[in-house]
């Protein structure tokens, strides 16, 4: 298949891949990244891969391995090909593809195209600050590249450390990015590159390249910051006599102060988001809007449609900014659309994580009633424990001045609560609901036209806190004892 016929595929033969390494939870440009290719590949009825690049042995576990593919079956990001479920080109790992990386490095040497480099690390770092000091771009001497057969088997047999390097042909690279347009790039600027540390541990940029040919990858789309490995990863296509796949790079995606996301910035995994509360179709909806634009003003995306509305053409170019206050809104509207039971279900966990619920005692309707009262407050799960553990809470601390609304008096929140306590002491316990507690209350209010100097320090006698849902179906939750407990213990704080 020569290159043009590899880049003018039709709809079905596109092949695209997420390809993470396994060194920390999956960040959430990866998860961006694994996003858009899947919307890509299953926009045009392709295929989407799961591949793991592993080979940095010191960094890599299974602990991570397992959270990126749990975390992207989360999001609902399902691959047709991975290390799980096999597939045409297996295996998916590429610890497992050694012999693979092995063949095509002894072309590379035995065609001269690669060299054994015995320099030094301190060599190296000695070259590299005199050319910078020199006011040059750092590249690599060229000291081993013309070494004699002799000397290079004379090295290898004394087992002097070495790493292998490609001649990189010094020439002006140019491709089409889907996204940036024409990008050019001069090799002379970079020199030979180190491609592996021996035949059984290649790097980043030959593995790479390998892996896509011999899975029949058709379209690279990845972060901008792997612009710079493109040229690279050209030249050892172009030196093995591989096409080229077409390239697209997704803008960074940036804090609000613009510099690159991070942990400072909050949460930045996954992982993270799940613990916080968020829902994985939110999180999916938010990361299709860092970078990509449907050129309306339509928020609401599920991911069956954003695959049918997805394309690069619509993927900007400037950076993304990571804005947490639209994946609250996203979080909180998804929270909305699922039933109270469903709701109920996933607080329950944070109600029991915040000790607040014993497994073994769990009330379900009482907890479905707190949550339907907040259900509609709620911008991440995690929320609720905040907002409803004074439920849980045998007596409350709070400072008295919380009681007070506007310029009252102690003397006049005196007097409020012993209003309510009368008006609700009244109230019989069968018949004591929100609609009966409302209504006694609110008659009370018509009297003086406020209804807060009723009603706020009731909220808060009942709370503790300055912000809550309204008194009335609070009160019902609580029960007409508890209620009447701590409109009492209110009482005592001000005296």
């Amino acid at each position: 298949m020569t290159p043009e016929e590899f880049k003018l595929r039709k709809p079905g033969e596109i092949r695209t891949r997420i390809a993470p390494s396994p060194t920390g939870y999956l960040h959430i440009g990866l998860a961006r990244a694994a996003l858009f290719n899947y919307l890509f590949a299953k926009k045009y009825e392709g295929v989407f891969v799961l591949r793991i690049e592993d080979t940095d042995l010191e960094r890599s576990s299974s602990e991570s391995e397992k959270d990126i593919i749990e975390n992207l079956k989360w999001l609902g990001i399902e691959w047709d090909e991975g290390p799980d479920i096999g597939g045409k080109y297996e295996p998916y790992r590429q610890t497992q593809r050694t012999k693979v990386y092995r063949n095509y490095l002894e072309k590379l040497l035995a065609q001269d195209k690669a060299y054994h480099c015995f320099c030094s690390q301190e060599e190296l770092e000695d070259r590299r600050q005199y050319q910078m000091s020199q006011g040059f771009a750092p590249k690599y001497s060229g000291k081993c590249a013309n070494l004699d057969k002799e000397t290079v088997e004379k090295y290898l047999a004394e087992g002097k450390p070495s790493v292998i390097r490609f001649r990189v042909v010094p020439k002006k690279v140019v491709f089409q990015d889907l996204i940036r347009g024409k990008v050019e790039f001069d090799t002379g600027l970079m020199g030979d590159i180190v491609i592996a540390k021996n035949l059984d541990t290649p790097l980043y940029n030959f593995a790479v390249v390998v892996d896509d040919f011999e899975m029949n990858i058709s379209h690279v789309i990845r972060g901008e910051d792997h612009v710079s490995n493109t040229p690279k990863q050209i030249l050892l296509q172009e030196a093995l006599g591989m096409p080229q796949p077409v390239y697209g790079h997704l803008p960074l995606i940036l804090g609000t102060d613009r510099t690159k996301l991070s942990k400072r910035h909050g949460s930045a995994s996954v992982t993270e988001f799940r613990k916080e509360g968020y829902l994985p179709e939110a999180l999916v909806n938010f990361m299709a809007f860092l970078g990509w634009s449907p050129g309306d003003d339509r928020e609401i995306y599920s991911l069956a449609s954003l695959v049918k509305e997805f394309s690069l053409e619509n993927v900007q170019k400037s950076a993304a900014i990571f804005n947490i206050k639209k994946l609250d809104f996203l979080n909180g509207f998804y929270i909305r659309q699922r039933s109270l039971e469903k709701v109920t279900e996933l607080c329950l966990p944070y109600f029991i994580e915040a000790g607040l619920v014993a497994e073994e005692e769990i009330d379900l309707n009482f907890l479905q009633k707190i949550v339907s009262i907040y259900q509609e407050r709620l911008k991440k799960l995690s929320d609720i424990v905040e907002l409803a553990d004074f439920f849980f809470k045998e007596k409350l601390v709070y400072d008295k001045d919380l009681l007070k609304w506007k310029e009252m008096s102690d003397k006049e929140i005196q007097k409020s609560l012993d209003k309510s306590e009368k008006i609700l002491s009244k109230i019989k316990t069968e018949g004591w609901n929100k609609e009966s507690i409302e209504k006694a209350l609110l008659s009370e209010t018509e009297k003086t036209g406020d209804r807060g100097q009723l009603l706020w320090p009731l909220r808060v006698a009942l709370t503790g806190k300055e912000a809550s849902a309204g008194p009335f179906e609070i009160a019902e939750i609580l029960g007409k004892d508890k209620t009447l407990k701590r409109i009492k213990e209110a009482k005592e704080l001000i005296k």
